[in-house]
């Protein structure tokens, strides 16, 4: 993608602008690339309710006591935090917190099962960690815990261990398949992306804009981006409909054949049929990949990249309905629908942790001593909280992208990508809030779930009210 050279230096002596002014032509930050922070040294730790009684099993016990850090200080309290406990607050940034005093930037955690891993907090330590794919490696194979984890171990696809996609892979065939599926997306006409958002976005308002309620989670912000992926895909519009109900598991235990199928019959048909689409652009390119391994990296492209941006959506709607300055005014509109997204980047992101990377030698991170082959599991919305970088959470993020949101280094999210997905984000916005200008929130703030996952970070429901419309357009 976009964004090419070097990575910045994480021992580079300038700080970066700060995430409270908006970057400027004089201080550009690359969505992509963000700097590292002057690095600010862990305070002592205050006692915390991690100080409760722990009685599981220490996987960690293995590894030496806690060294010193580079400030001289001791990274605290070596006792592992399930990450499980990340699944319910609506609020994760107090538990990040309350883990960073506990441990430091980084933290002793375990996932399903037991098995241990560290979890990256701090800003400075993520981008080390993604700026070194030799030390910090994206091979799973790497991993030392892999006599202990069984066939049916709910992670595993996480993890992506069996002929992964591109995403879960490492080393030079990673890179071509890289930059094969990057070509495929850079040629994505923006005109054309554009249309398809806002035609599928006008059909679902026109689904429930007549009866002045919906969900808009449910009927709206899980529905869309597929759709619109699929179209740019290759697939018939008439497919959409059964592609959001396989990638949302409406179908069931079925959903993933549903969707193997579905993928199987696309390349079977652009093999016969090219077209102007990234399956047939994959299926054209000099790296001539089976078709198994297109079909596994579409799949990919198509889950990865629809909720993350179905949960941009909701939480961006969400900040927008219940946050004073950018609700709508008598003496004038919303606030820029591309700040309130910025925002949610920074403080609500959909991505919070991400699995992950391998250290490939024994190292020190953060005060940490990493061993050969442990797991490190990526706190992309820790990172973004840092106080090291952002001491005062309450100023306005204004146009700074120096978050982590979308990744850093050699695995981040493709540029492409990430611009495919920042449209179809705000065409839904912008169509939603056109078709209904009074939209306003049905129920009190304080009611609003989250689905219960430490992974991604999105609204179990978004319900709505707003004048009554008539329908625009036929249905498609």
């Amino acid at each position: 993608m976009t964004g090419s050279g070097p990575p910045p230096n994480p021992h580079t002596p300038h700080p970066p602008p700060s995430p409270d002014t908006p970057s400027s032509p004089d201080t550009p930050i690359p969505p992509n690339n963000p700097p590292p922070p002057p690095y600010a040294p862990t305070s002592p730790r205050a006692p915390s309710a991690w100080d409760a009684p722990y009685t599981r099993p220490d996987p960690h016990t293995a590894h030496p006591p806690p060294v010193p850090s580079a400030t001289g200080s001791e990274a605290p309290d070596p006792r592992p935090v399930p990450l499980d406990r990340l699944r319910l607050p609506s609020d994760p940034s107090a538990l990040y917190q309350e883990l960073r005093a506990a441990h430091g930037p980084v933290a002793p955690v375990l996932l399903d099962g037991d098995i241990p891993a560290w979890l990256v907090l701090g800003y400075r330590e993520l981008h080390q960690v993604t700026a070194d794919p030799a030390l910090f490696s994206r091979d799973a194979e790497l991993w030392n815990q892999w006599p202990r984890i069984p066939g049916d171990w709910p992670l595993l696809p996480v993890v992506g261990r069996a002929r992964p996609p591109v995403p879960h892979t490492a080393g030079e065939g990673r890179a071509r398949r890289a930059a094969m599926i990057a070509e495929a997306l850079t040629a994505v006409d923006p005109a054309r992306l554009q249309g398809y958002a806002e035609r599928f976005a006008d059909a679902l308002v026109d689904g429930f804009c007549a009866r002045g309620a919906a969900d808009v989670i449910g009927e709206y912000a899980t529905l869309l981006p597929v759709r619109v992926l699929a179209a740019v895909f290759g697939f018939p519009p008439a497919e959409g409909p059964g592609l959001a109900a396989a990638v949302n598991g409406d179908g069931g235990t079925d959903g993933g054949q549903a969707l193997a199928r579905a993928v199987a019959g696309l390349l079977e048909r652009r093999r016969r049929t090219p077209g102007q689409d990234i399956a047939s652009r994959l299926l054209a390119s000099p790296e001539g990949l089976p078709d198994d391994e297109i079909a596994r990296d579409l799949t990919s492209l198509l889950t990865a990249g629809h909720q993350p941006t179905a949960d941009w959506i909701g939480n961006s709607l969400r900040l927008m309905l219940t946050e004073d300055r950018f609700a709508a005014s008598l003496f004038g509109g919303r606030r820029s629908v591309v700040e309130a997204m910025n925002e949610v980047l920074w403080e609500d992101t959909p991505t919070q942790n991400v699995v992950g990377r391998w250290a490939s030698r024994d190292t020190l991170l953060g005060g940490r001593r990493v061993r050969a082959g442990d797991l490190l599991v990526l706190s992309l919305a820790a990172a973004n909280s840092d106080p090291g970088i952002r001491a005062d959470r309450t100023a306005p993020t204004g146009g700074n992208a120096a978050f982590f949101s979308f990744g850093h280094g050699a695995h981040r999210c493709p540029f492409p990508a990430r611009e495919i997905a920042e449209v179809i984000a705000r065409t839904a916005i912008e169509v939603i809030l056109d078709r209904l200008p009074d939209l306003d929130l049905a129920v009190p703030p304080q009611s609003l779930t989250r689905r219960p996952s430490p992974w991604l970070r999105g609204l179990s429901s978004l319900p709505v009210r707003f004048t009554p419309t008539t329908v625009v357009g036929p249905e498609y």
